[in-house]
């Protein structure tokens, strides 16, 4: 049975997490990658489709590539991180379905509905990038997704064969908090909310 995680927990994945801009010059262990998406997988998705493709970019070529792709005003945010993912969604997800969803044939439900394959490739990968940076800070890690680049650019520099594209791009690793903007309001429950 589910049970509420601790105060501590919650302010760690929520209350305090922020989005950060500046990183300690220390490594993030490939394992940790690894136990990442461990967590990540299991969080649902439509029919179980799992669309969220990830490239974790650690080495100096991949990191030039990448960093050729994102706005002015995330190049050194990026070239400082000791890890950045490209979350990316497969476009052609849907041809998984036999394996992730074996009990319906659910690959026949977007065969040659090229309008429902786009939309469910990208809003699953967008549910998986949220369930991405909520196991990144649960195992300790601080992240800072960015919108600010050229997605074109960087599926033809990691994808070229179109088969992933490119959504969000994350940093990941260890921020310093002496470097954070201050944090910016947000809608209250009756701005945002309504209860039916």
């Amino acid at each position: 049975m589910s049970h509420a995680l601790s105060q501590d927990a919650i302010h760690q994945l929520f209350d305090n997490a922020r989005t950060h801009n500046a990183w300690l010059d220390k490594p993030v262990d490939p394992a940790l990658l690894h136990t990442l998406y461990e967590h990540v997988k299991f969080g649902p998705t439509a029919a179980n489709c799992c669309p969220l493709r990830i490239v974790f970019v650690t080495s100096p070529a991949a990191k030039e590539r990448l960093l050729a792709c994102m706005s002015p005003g995330n190049v050194e945010k990026t070239r400082n991180a000791p890890v950045t993912a490209i979350l990316a969604h497969d476009t052609a997800f849907h041809e998984q379905l036999p394996k992730l969803f074996p009990h319906a044939d659910a690959k026949s439900w977007y065969d040659g509905n090229d309008a429902k394959i786009a939309r469910d490739g990208l809003t699953n990968a967008w549910l998986q990038a949220g369930y991405f940076i909520m196991a990144a800070r649960a195992l300790g890690l601080d992240c800072g997704p960015m919108g600010g680049f050229d997605a074109a650019q960087v599926n033809a520099a990691f994808f070229p064969d179109g088969k992933w594209a490119a959504d969000i791009v994350c940093n990941l690793g260890y921020g310093d908090v002496s470097k954070l903007f201050p944090r910016n309001p947000r809608l209250s429950f009756e701005e945002a909310c309504r209860i039916a």
